[in-house]
């Protein structure tokens, strides 16, 4: 892919990929989904065309999904070549008392930051 495949992300001065990686089925612990191997081949086969941008979330596959895509990254060295999208939606500890306020809290607190 080259970089005319590539566009600005806003005014953040991120070139990402046109198409984006989603790795919701990386994992099979929701009984379904790909296996690391799968999911190996998958992502390497989206980077080797030129991809770079990575959706994932906490808990696509109670977290798995998440792991991996840090492993594959740092197995092939491109920490400083992928972004990686992950969003969060509720705690997934039955114990949290507002689970679904998490999300209200840090998006508040993240806006504040300058």
């Amino acid at each position: 892919m080259s970089l005319d495949r590539y566009f600005t992300l806003g005014n953040s001065g991120l070139r990402i990929s046109r198409l984006a990686l989603g790795t919701m089925t990386f994992g099979t612990d929701w009984g379904w989904g790909a296996d690391k191997e799968t999911a190996r081949a998958l992502f390497d086969a989206y980077v080797d065309a030129g991809g770079n941008l990575i959706d994932t979330a906490d808990l696509y596959t109670n977290g798995i999904s998440e792991q991996w895509i840090g492993e594959f990254v740092k197995e092939r060295g491109l920490r400083d070549r992928m972004v990686i999208t992950t969003k969060f939606s509720f705690s997934a500890d039955p114990a949290t008392p507002t689970p679904a306020a998490t999300g209200a809290r840090t998006s508040c607190a993240r806006s504040r930051d300058p």
